[in-house]
């Protein structure tokens, strides 16, 4: 069985090893600082075997270099988006096979939050970048919000226990405007309890799983009737349909 710790970076980022271990060997997901990457690599006596990465952008990326100067492993990432070092190009048509210590990786393309965006999907679990937040969704970086409300509507359609690891701590945040959004969301009111209590204890917000964020997460929920009301009480339109709610949406997230 897995083994998926959390490795933080920066203010706000989780680099995500993905670990075997009886092997200790380990897959590294958007490390985007190589220093605490290396730290844990040492101290865990970990095997690194292959860096995955989700899109361009720096805080995902930037430790590479350092990490190949140190070990000689493969790098996997997006076919859609100029990344230096990368060895293996992927889409969503592909299946990844790295090592024996590990099943095979689906590729799912997820654009919106930029133009090539990919998340790896390896036994129920989803490394999905900045696509999807816990209560939340990336910004448009790159693609449009048409991309990214096709590319959340096909990680709603995954299992509902698959397992939701995204790229940011942001789930505190973004439920305060789901809130406002859905003031009358009974499981929202108890994610916002657990969540406050994880983090007054120091602990990740995640993973959260597919089924809680379709409870709980407006960007998954816009065909939901109060969410569908409160956009257009924000917008001033009517007759939306699901992509025009997320569009608006979004663009209140922006401006929250």
């Amino acid at each position: 069985m897995l083994a998926i710790q959390a490795i933080s970076a920066f203010d706000d980022n989780y680099i995500w090893f993905i670990k075997d271990p009886a092997s200790r060997k380990v897959l590294i997901v958007d490390p985007g600082d190589a220093e605490p990457v290396i730290h844990a690599i040492k101290q865990q006596q970990l095997i690194p075997i292959a860096l995955l990465i989700t899109h361009h952008h720096s805080d995902h990326i930037a430790g590479i270099s350092r990490l190949l100067e140190l070990y000689d492993i493969p790098v996997f990432g997006p076919k859609n988006e100029r990344i230096p070092h990368i060895t293996h190009f992927l889409t969503a048509s592909d299946a990844v096979f790295i090592d024996p210590a590990f099943s095979s990786m689906k590729i799912l393309d997820v654009p919106g939050h930029t133009q090539g965006h990919i998340a790896f999907l390896i036994d129920g679990n989803l490394f999905c970048g900045d696509t999807l937040f816990g209560a939340g969704c990336g910004r448009l970086l790159g693609g449009t919000a048409r991309q990214l409300h096709t590319s959340l509507n096909l990680i709603a359609t995954l299992p509902e226990d698959t397992n939701i690891f995204c790229a940011h701590e942001y789930t505190q945040s973004n439920l305060r405007f789901a809130a406002v959004v859905e003031p009358n969301n009974q499981a929202l009111k108890q994610r916002i309890t657990n969540t406050d209590c994880l983090i007054k204890n120091g602990k990740p917000s995640l993973p959260s799983t597919l089924a809680l964020e379709l409870q709980t997460n407006p960007f998954l929920r816009c065909q939901q009737a109060d969410v569908i009301r409160a956009v257009e009480r924000f917008s001033g339109q009517t007759s939306l349909n699901s992509c025009d709610v997320f569009t608006n949406l979004r663009l209140w997230k922006d401006k929250f």
